[in-house]
């Protein structure tokens, strides 16, 4: 065994900062990934469909 102490976390790599966490990284590419979704068009047969439940709502209100 070795006298020389282990490091607990990696020094730091100048220009990088709290990027090179994992959890930092998997929290961008998630919230690049939501945005991008969050872009897309609702495809018109689920407008429909939503349609479709506000009359019956509608209906069964009257």
């Amino acid at each position: 065994m070795s006298d020389v102490p282990k490091q607990q976390a990696k020094p730091s790599v100048p220009g990088r900062g709290v990027k090179s966490d994992p959890n930092s990284q998997i929290a961008s590419r998630l919230k690049a990934l939501y945005s991008a979704v969050e872009q897309e068009p609702i495809p018109d047969m689920f407008l429909d469909l939503l349609e479709q439940l506000d009359r019956a709502e509608r209906l069964s209100k009257s």
